[in-house]
Order: structure tokens, then C-alpha cells, then sequence
């Protein structure tokens, strides 16, 4: 149905992509568009059929999901969501650097995967509760590692100072609520918050709303 959230599965295990298919074909509301083993299909597949989101495995052969990601995400084509299997941690900051909405295990119940396909969809966030210390750890080194790279570079990561609005709106993104979820909650506009959203992404000195709930954890830790 057209209003069905479009769903492309890029894993180069045939079971993994059939267990997620069925989980998704037999939820209301979505449709899975095709089926990708690599990476490089993947990338081909979400360029000639702009589904709404990848579901992304991150090891993979001819192109891992992180190149796949970059190329997707950072296009513009399609949010993606990242499947890992929690011990390859190697993977995880670059696939974030790389423009993913979210992240989820190979281990997550069905519900918790429709609910992330879902939150992704609308421009929220999603961070499973078991990698998400790992994420953290991986962006604080990620920003230490550039700070300390070059002493100019120690700039780029200020303190910032948030307005009492702005933290609340970071606070919503740290819960990976969309423009639409956060304008509920605080009782404001979707276009203040989408201004707000802006500065906060420009304070903290990061690119994407999973990179500022991140930050939003590492602030709150």
C-alpha cells in the first residue's frame, strides 16, 4: 500500500533477511521492497528504489555497511538503521560518522524492530540499550581522538551553553523523539523546533541527531 513504510534489508545472511521479512510482512503498515547481500548491492538497490529505510547489517562482503551507509544516508536517499551483533564495536563510530538514524541488535524482538523502523521513519532516533554505552564510549574517543590530533582541533569540541530550551530539546533528542514528538511534548511549533534543533547540532559541533543524543549522554553520564 502507498502509505506502507518502504523497507530495503541489506544482510549477507539469507536467514537473518527472511526472519526480518516475515517480522515485517506480517506487522500492518509496512512493506519490504527488496533484498540486498552486500554492501555494493545495497547502495544500487536503495538508489533505484528510494525505500524509507534501510535496515542495515554492518559486516558484509564487497562493501561493509558503514561504505554503504556513507553512501546512502550521506546522499540523502534513504535513513538507514544499523544491525549489529554487539561485539564488533570497530564498526559502530564509523557507521555513526557515516549518517545512521539508528542502531539495533540481530538479537531485538520483532516489536522493537517495527518500533525503531517506525521512530526512524517519522525523524526520530533509535539506540539499542545494550550498545548504547558502547556508542558513547566510542563517540567520547572519537571527539578526544580529534581534539587531541591537533591542539587547533580542541576548538571544535567547546562546552557549549545551551539555552534551558535547547537542553530540553536535547533531552528529547537523547529519548530519539521527531520534530513532530518534541513540538507535543513541549508545546512549540515543528518549525521552532527544527530552529532549535539546528543550534543545538551547531553548539555541540555534530552533524546528525544520533551524534547529538550521543552528546546528550555523554553530558548526563
Amino acid at each position: 500500500m502507498s502509505g506502507d513504510i518502504r523497507v530495503l534489508l541489506a544482510d549477507d545472511h539469507a536467514a537473518i533477511r527472511l526472519g526480518i521479512r516475515m517480522v515485517l510482512e506480517t506487522e500492518p503498515g509496512f512493506a519490504v521492497v527488496g533484498e540486498a547481500a552486500d554492501g555494493a548491492t545495497a547502495v544500487r538497490m536503495a538508489q533505484a528504489l528510494a525505500p524509507d529505510v534501510v535496515l542495515m547489517d554492518l559486516r558484509m562482503p564487497v562493501m561493509d555497511g558503514v561504505q554503504a551507509t556513507a553512501a546512502i544516508a550521506g546522499a540523502g536517499i534513504s535513513k538507514v538503521v544499523a544491525l549489529t551483533t554487539f561485539d564488533h564495536d570497530s564498526y559502530l563510530f564509523g557507521v555513526l560518522s557515516a549518517g545512521a538514524a539508528g542502531f539495533l541488535l540481530k538479537t531485538a524482538e520483532p516489536a522493537e524492530i517495527t518500533t525503531a523502523l517506525r521512530r526512524v521513519h517519522e525523524g526520530g532516533t533509535v539506540i539499542a540499550p545494550e550498545v548504547a554505552g558502547r556508542l558513547v564510549d566510542a563517540f567520547v574517543s572519537g571527539r578526544k581522538d580529534a581534539a587531541e590530533a591537533s591542539p587547533a582541533a580542541k576548538e571544535q569540541f567547546p562546552e557549549p551553553e545551551l539555552t534551558a530550551r535547547e537542553v530540553e530539546v536535547l533531552d528529547c533528542l537523547a529519548e530519539g523523539l521527531s520534530n513532530v514528538r518534541i513540538a507535543r511534548k513541549l508545546g512549540i511549533s515543528e518549525t521552532t523546533v527544527k530552529t532549535h534543533v539546528s543550534r543545538v547540532l551547531a553548539k555541540l559541533g555534530v552533524e546528525s541527531r544520533l551524534q547529538a543524543a550521543l552528546a546528550a549522554r555523554v553530558r548526563t553520564a
